[in-house]
């Protein structure tokens, strides 16, 4: 054998001497194994809740939404088979198309949709999945087939309308596809939803029809990007969050094993056989510790998935299956993240022992004399990356770029880890200036200095601590201001007291009545429509806009909020009212760079209109880009249809129930085609709590991570500080006080930390209003600052720290008198 080399006994009996070190130290095992456990549940439940998405928005786009264009109707009324049939014989390769919803026997909700095998495009989805699914005959046939989502086949076949069922798992959830006149008959309608063509047919449609290009729909998977991206966010900040346990662990478990890896040193053992033996331990810790998470990680996403699939059901009107289908890779990719921070956070361990030669290997102060050096060099990695957290700030605020939501999360990331980095040095210094400062009282000198010997074993907790308190307070404000600023937003836009939806034949009869009756102040008619984008030559751009129609009435002129005119306010409604100008919404401006006096070319069914951006206004919520022009204007130029009616009372008369009793009974409307504001506000506002959850309770789990591993760097430590306070009990010193000492010193470095997390989580909230909602969803929220939440803040760190004490102070509480004796007579 070669010198410096070591056979596999010495390798194994390496390995089992230094694992031995566990044996009389479990808790350390259980420290790195629950740091590891926790940081990986997290992670690996996000990635799961992502992956689960990911899957229904694929199976989605399998369906022609993605690759066939629609024809509908320009007044977006049903198309009748007339139409159809006039097509057909006219030579247009177009094909028919129902959709609507069924409620089955159980209360499941599925969306039907029926197709015609015979004139469907082949490239499609649903001609792949109707070929797949059986022959011509079996589909067109009676019984017919139908094909579902595995997720609603046992209860759609207990449903004895329905015809004979096969599971296909391509299919999103909640979706049954059928032959044309079968679901017709399920959904009780003659009429046609729409027609589908393959994009490279070439039409000639009658002026009451519209075609839509199948490149002009953003997919689900693009709509709700920036969702699944936070939520990415917060599971790596709960991941780096729960290492820093595993760090202190670590750490810990090699300043203590010192003494053995110098006898190991002396007898011959070759520095890199010690190296590969704390490898392997750590590979082993890791698979078990990333078992255990992903494990735990599948639980959680199974209970925070419902809520994350009604938001997004409610944000972008898409269905995520309420359980989890996890491809193979989500437990190779979960494995290796969590393998991979290990070992990162294991890195510096292994350097460490590398280069230390034997003498320094047995001096346990060899550690402690370079966390000065170790301070600075923490301080000018920390202003590195402060400076590049700046500069990335002032660039996205003045230099807008394409790939704004990465350069968003890399300047937070930046922001997060210089602030970290530069804690301890503002610790250390604080202790040192208030040492100074407190010559005249032992007790509190010894107590500042004593936590001082602490902070390179404290510093990890405490950044977790940091990066935890930051995120509440910073997710807290923008959750707090959205809040504010949403309901403020829907007090403004919801401005008539009761919203009326009649159908078309009656909207005029509806409208007359209305303002008829002495309670009625105003009405304010809303329509919709869409068109095409030209160019500034007037080329179809591939992309079409959705128009508003509103009624610029002197209620609405001083309620609609506006963020930029080009020349004032009432000069923006009058170019409104003139029909020359356009409102649109800040996504809008955003996406396109358009600002106020810049043209807005657009294809009416009249040829091309130009538009003037007389403004633009906050549309909170909405993901597309949307301009708003006068309802008879929107009418006029591009044949909208009547929409609803916005029932403003005079002040005076509040009787909502009783309008809304009258115009039912008059005119027979249904249910839903008449509601009051506070039924609207009410849903909106579910909505948006739904919504934000999900950041919450990781917020919170976070937060708990955080106050898990200060618990465990204190449980660690206790048999050392026990033998540290030995003496002070021995001078006289009751445990009581030795208590509140431990306790002071903990809460004063956590209020330390509180203090700078103050700044940084107000820069995160900035961070998150002005650059990542703005990257994310095209709008910018003003930034709220909660007296309240800083307040919660300090509190909240000052309440994880008396907690984690807590268990530390019992077990010296009940140590037996000899014990400490036996403790004070050893040092």
């Amino acid at each position: 054998m070669r010198p410096g080399t070591a056979s596999p006994g010495v390798l194994r009996t390496t390995w089992l001497t230094l694992f031995s070190h566990y044996r009389r130290h479990p808790g350390q095992l259980a420290m790195l194994l629950l740091g590891l456990w926790v940081a990986s549940a997290l992670w690996s439940g996000v990635q799961a809740i992502n992956a689960s998405a990911r899957d229904s928005y694929a199976r989605a786009e399998t369906l022609f939404s993605a690759s066939l264009d629609s024809v509908t109707r320009r007044d977006n009324q049903p198309l009748s088979l007339v139409t159809y049939l006039s097509l057909r014989r006219a030579g247009e390769p177009v094909s028919p198309l129902v959709e609507g919803d069924l409620t089955l026997s159980d209360g499941t909700s599925l969306r039907v949709i029926g197709i015609d095998p015979l004139t469907l495009p082949g490239e499609s989805g649903l001609a792949r999945q109707q070929s797949d699914a059986a022959s011509l005959r079996d589909w067109i046939l009676p019984p017919h087939r139908a094909r579902i989502a595995p997720e609603n086949a046992d209860a759609a076949r207990a449903d004895s309308r329905l015809p004979p069922l096969e599971a296909d798992p391509s299919l999103p959830p909640g979706t049954l596809v059928t032959d044309i006149g079968v679901a017709q008959r399920l959904l009780g309608v003659e009429t046609l939803s729409r027609l589908v063509v393959a994009p490279e047919q070439s039409l000639a449609l009658p002026p009451t029809l519209v075609r839509q290009s199948a490149a002009a729909l953003a997919s689900p998977g693009q709509l709700t990007d920036s969702f699944h991206l936070n939520l990415t966010a917060m599971g790596l900040l709960a991941l780096i969050v729960g290492l820093f346990i595993v760090h202190a662990a670590l750490g810990l478990a090699l300043e203590q094993r010192l003494g053995m890896l110098r006898t190991l040193r002396a007898l011959g053992v070759p520095g890199h056989t010690l190296i590969i033996a704390m490898a392997l331990e750590l590979l082993l810790i890791g698979l078990l510790g990333a078992v255990l998470g992903i494990v735990s990680g599948v639980v959680l996403a199974r209970l925070l998935l419902p809520d994350v699939a009604a938001s997004l059901d409610a944000l972008y009107d898409t269905d995520v299956a309420s359980h989890l289908s996890l491809p193979w890779y989500y437990w190779l990719g979960g494995l290796a993240v969590t393998l991979g921070g290990l070992f990162s956070a294991g890195f510096g361990m292994l350097w460490r022992a590398a280069r230390l030669d034997i003498l320094a290997l047995g001096k346990a102060q060899a550690w402690r004399a370079r966390l000065h050096r170790q301070l600075r060099l923490q301080a000018g990695a920390g202003t590195v990356l402060l400076g590049v957290a700046l500069w990335l700030g002032w660039r996205l605020d003045h230099q807008p770029n394409p790939q704004e939501l990465a350069l968003g999360f890399a300047m937070v990331a930046a922001l997060l880890l210089g602030a970290s980095l530069w804690l301890p040095p503002l610790l250390a210094g604080s202790l040192g200036l208030l040492s100074r400062r407190l010559r005249s009282h032992p007790r509190l000198q010894w107590a500042l200095a004593d936590l001082q010997l602490q902070l390179p074993r404290l510093q990890l907790p405490m950044m977790a601590l940091l990066l935890a308190l930051s995120a509440n307070l910073g997710v807290g404000s923008m959750v707090g201001g959205f809040r504010l600023t949403f309901l403020d937003w829907l007090d403004q836009r919801l401005l008539a007291d009761m919203y009326v939806r009649p159908p078309e034949a009656q909207y005029t009869d509806v409208a007359a009545w209305l303002e008829g009756q002495d309670e009625v102040q105003a009405l304010l008619e809303a329509r919709h429509a869409e068109a095409p984008r030209l160019d500034a030559e007037g080329q179809t751009t591939g992309r079409t806009l959705a128009l508003f129609g509103i009624t610029p009435a002197p209620i609405m002129r001083q309620s609609w909020p506006l963020l930029d005119t080009a020349t004032g306010h009432e000069a923006a409604w009058q170019a409104l009212d003139a029909g020359d100008g356009a409102f649109i919404n800040e996504q809008l401006a955003h996406r396109d760079g358009l600002a106020p006096g810049d043209p807005l070319h657009l294809r009416s069914p009249q040829g091309p209109v130009m538009l003037t951006v007389a403004a633009i206004y906050p549309d909170y919520g909405n993901p597309r880009g949307e301009a708003v022009l006068s309802a008879s204007h929107l009418t006029e130029k591009f044949a909208a249809t009547p929409g609803s009616l916005g029932v403003v009372l005079r002040p005076g008369s509040r009787d909502v129930a009783g309008l809304q009793a009258a115009l039912r009974e008059r005119f027979g409307l249904g249910g839903d085609a008449v509601v009051d504001q506070g039924a609207v506000k009410r849903t909106a506002t579910e909505i948006f709590e739904r919504t934000f959850a999900i950041t919450q309770a990781l917020n919170a789990l976070t937060l708990a991570v955080a106050g898990l591993a200060l618990l465990t760097t204190l449980l660690a430590q206790a048999g050392a500080r026990r033998a540290q306070l030995a003496p002070l009990w021995a001078l006289g010193v009751s445990r009581r006080q030795l208590i509140g000492l431990q306790l002071g010193q903990l809460v004063s470095a956590a209020t330390g930390t509180a203090v700078l997390a103050i700044p940084l989580g107000i820069g995160l909230a900035w961070a998150l209003v002005a650059v990542i909602n703005v990257a994310a969803f095209g709008w910018r929220l003003p930034l709220h600052i909660f007296p309240s939440q800083i307040a919660m803040t300090i509190v909240l760190a000052i309440f994880v720290a008396a907690l984690a004490t807590l268990l530390p102070a019992w077990r010296l509480w009940r140590v037996p008198p000899r014990q400490l004796l036996q403790e004070f007579a050893a040092i």
